[in-house]
């Protein structure tokens, strides 16, 4: 009886050994009827907006006009009351000057009275110096115009002369901004573009509008002066301050544009393309025209592409017409 048991053991074993193994499905395979995967690509919309073409150069602000103030007569000035670059008002008071000869009379009353030594002599030059500050001949300088103060030419407590130059002072309404443009820009630039100005100093731009080319240039960087008139400000800006002007030379209103990234150009031929994205998801290249640019936009000229139309901006290099997309966040 044992040895029929084992037997039988022995023979379940054996053919467990010899018995064909499943065969296995591949993990990887993919299943009857499923879609390939598309290309993963980024795309934006179609937009519309304004774009505009500058040419830019640094400048500063300068003054047209500068109106002087001079001593009315020979004498000294006595008082000067404001310091280069002070804004001052018309009619202002800056200064004062006191007549050569009025002034020698006071002096000399003065110097009586302090060498008076009785009461006789004291009292003789006491009516000598009231009659002396009575008589004194003092002139008050005024500011002609509203502008700040460019530079002074004398100090207080200094002799002038008759018609002697006193202060400079620029007036407000004569500031302008003079840009440094390339030669090379010039044709484009026109009287009446407006421009934007970036100032030292100021946070927020200013407008101004291109009054001419003036007929002079700089032959050592090929530049010439570009006169751009300012609007009015207040405060008014101080002289020789330095920035920047953006002129329009050209601007597009209302014009489709898409994302620079969604140019390939060719750089043999010239030919710009962007993939659009179709109706069913698949990628369709067109050749496009393009127009005016800036850091984010692009203007399509032609052909014509509707608003909201998707133009592939990431991961079209290489990509084949037709080939179906897989759209990214």
């Amino acid at each position: 009886m044992r040895r029929l048991a084992a037997f039988l053991l022995l023979a379940a074993a054996t053919a467990a050994c010899h018995r064909p193994a499943e065969k296995a499905e591949p993990a990887d395979e993919p299943k009857a009827g499923s879609a390939p995967a598309g290309v993963p690509v980024r795309v934006a919309a179609v937009a519309r907006a304004d774009l505009a073409q500058t040419v830019s150069g640094p400048g500063k602000v300068v003054a047209l006009a500068q109106q002087k103030v001079r001593a009315p007569f020979t004498g000294t000035l006595t008082e000067l009351n404001v310091a280069d670059g002070d804004t001052v008002r018309k009619g202002q008071t800056v200064g004062v000057i006191v007549s050569r000869e009025t002034e020698a009379a006071l002096s000399g009353a003065r110097e009586m009275l302090r060498e008076a030594r009785t009461s006789a002599e004291r009292s003789d030059a006491e009516r000598a110096l009231a009659l002396a500050e009575k008589n004194l001949v003092r002139s008050e300088l005024k500011s002609p115009v509203d502008g700040a103060v460019l530079s002074h030419a004398e100090n207080a407590g200094e002799r002038v002369s008759e018609d002697q130059e006193i202060l400079a002072i620029s007036a407000t309404d004569s500031l302008v901004f003079q840009a440094d443009v390339a030669q090379s820009e010039l044709a484009r630039v026109r009287p009446g573009q407006t421009a934007r100005l970036t100032l030292a100093g100021r946070n927020a731009p200013i407008a101004g509008t291109v009054h001419d080319v003036l007929p002079s240039v700089n032959t050592a960087d090929f530049t010439a002066p570009v006169r751009i008139d300012l609007a009015r400000i207040s405060p008014p800006l101080p002289m020789g301050l330095f920035g920047t002007a953006q002129i329009v030379v050209n601007e597009r209103r209302n014009v489709p544009v898409v994302p620079p990234q969604a140019i390939l150009r060719d750089d043999v031929s010239g030919v710009a393309r962007i993939a659009t994205l179709t109706a069913d998801g698949k990628a369709h290249w067109i050749n496009v025209q393009t127009g005016l640019s800036d850091a984010n936009r692009v203007e399509i000229v032609s052909p014509q592409i509707a608003d909201g139309a998707r133009v592939v901006v990431s991961g079209q290099v290489g990509l084949p017409e037709g080939s179906a997309l897989a759209i990214q966040p």
